[in-house]
């Protein structure tokens, strides 16, 4: 039996192009999902992943497969459906699964034989089982998996073409801010893979540099905090040799102990959100750990710096409290926080998020012409309406904003800085040369989307 498990791409993601900037190697990470499912799969199975993110193959040159397994985040969902339509056409059968076909389940199942909701573990197994012998169902229901019942994903079957390995070690997320549907699809409950084997699979990863995938490394309770120094500890014990980079809240640089095991476990970086410049929106976002303890951003951000540790921000533009001008006002308050990188996002409703109810009721979703609009939901476009920004004005912000924070005197600065303070000079290079490569593409592409879809959102 043959398995193709499939990571569809979007063109319209620039940082995907990897043969059009040599940065963005640095930026794409493997699909970890498929690999945790090759992993459940049975040896008797020929298993195949097909990152599109790294060219899409022939597929008509290929040998003909006996199921296929797609995943999809919304902004693939369009793509996804194209490659399950090719092969459905040749009679094979097609599983959709991952967070769109859980948030648009209809939607999905009329583009697929089966879908999965939910984590895909716990039933990945019985509908394989099925598939062989052609009774898939509809749907299957995987909940919420028990992480230590999971087996090491398959780091094997991608052993070349990334710059970057992938690895996860919790699930879960109880901040559930209104923007993000990872609370929906995971759930609020913290869960942590047994320690022993997120080292085991640390070891199989040939990679030197590690994306650590978690929505929250640390979490949020001390009791969270306490397993994370374990495992650190575990991790330093066991002498990796790796370096890493994971997504953390800023509350990570109250904790002098958290942040010396870190990095003595090879933590390069942490990507922290801090999405608003104004406090009352931060706590209708859910990020209210921002504003605990009077929080001084600069004084957190230079605590996590003098361990060596780089710092990536992320923004948010087009919140209800932006006006013109708060680009500008973002990459000065990130230059004075003292970041290494800035990631400004434009505010976009996601499936399954409170802000698409909140959106759609308001009637400020004029890209829904589904699945077809769906391939701008990157984060990357401003597919909605915004109270005080027009699509001409909140492009503008986003310009202004990268351009001012990602200037060449700016990126010498922070390289510099870096350098000085002995603290990830390349790793500062690559971050600031990709996101400036990519802001360049950014320009033109935002300049095709006001062709192609500006009279809708006027």
């Amino acid at each position: 039996m043959r398995l193709y498990l499939v990571n569809p791409s979007n063109p319209l993601i620039n940082i995907v192009r990897v043969k059009e900037s040599r940065w963005n190697r640095y930026r794409v990470w493997k699909p970890l999902g498929l690999m945790v499912l090759a992993g459940l799969t049975p040896s008797d199975w020929e298993t195949s992943i097909i990152d599109e993110n790294l060219g899409v193959p022939d597929y008509e040159a290929m040998p003909r497969p006996d199921l296929v397994g797609i995943t999809a985040f919304t902004s693939q969902a369009k793509r996804a459906y194209e490659v399950a339509g090719y092969f459905r056409s040749l009679g094979v059968p097609v599983v959709l699964g991952g967070i769109h076909a859980t948030m648009c389940r209809h939607e999905a199942m009329e583009h697929a034989d089966s879908i999965v909701t939910g984590e895909a573990e716990s039933v990945w197994p019985r509908g394989l089982e099925d598939a062989r012998h052609g009774r898939l169902r509809a749907r299957y229901e995987g909940g919420r998996a028990e992480l230590h019942s999971i087996p090491l994903a398959r780091h094997d079957l991608l052993a070349e073409g990334y710059a970057i390995g992938a690895i996860q070690t919790t699930r879960g997320c109880p901040l559930n801010c209104s923007f993000c549907s990872v609370t929906a699809f995971n759930g609020a409950h913290y869960r942590q893979r047994p320690i022993e084997d997120v080292i085991r699979e640390f070891r199989m990863i040939r990679e030197k540099l590690v994306l650590v995938v978690d929505d929250n490394l640390i979490g949020t309770r001390p009791e969270h905090i306490e397993r994370a120094k374990n495992l650190f500890r575990a991790m330093i014990a066991a002498d990796l040799r790796k370096e890493w980079v994971a997504q953390a809240t800023i509350n990570f640089a109250d904790d002098e102990e958290l942040m010396e095991l870190a990095a003595k476990a090879g933590c390069g970086g942490v990507f922290i959100g801090f999405e608003s410049l104004s406090p009352g929106k931060l706590i209708g976002l859910g990020k209210k750990f921002n504003l605990m303890k009077n929080r001084d951003f600069r004084a957190s951000v230079r605590r996590i710096q003098r361990h060596k540790i780089m710092v990536v921000g992320s923004f948010i533009i087009g919140l209800d409290v932006d006006e013109p001008g708060i680009g500008k006002r973002i990459a000065e308050v990130a230059n004075r926080y003292g970041i290494d990188n800035l990631n400004a996002l434009f505010l976009t409703p996601l499936p399954g998020t409170r802000l698409w109810d909140e959106m759609k009721s308001d009637g400020r979703i004029p890209l829904n012409t589904f699945p077809e609009d769906w391939k701008y939901y990157t984060l990357t476009f401003p597919v909605a309406r915004y109270k005080h920004l027009s699509l001409d004005g909140i492009i503008r912000e986003m310009n202004s904003c990268n351009d001012a924070f990602y200037s060449v005197p700016s990126i010498l600065r922070r390289v510099w800085s870096s350098i000085w303070r002995r603290h990830k000079p390349f790793l500062s290079l690559v971050g600031n040369l990709s996101y400036r490569n990519n802001i360049r593409m950014g320009h033109k592409a935002h300049d095709t989307f006001k062709r192609q879809v500006g009279d809708r959102l006027a």
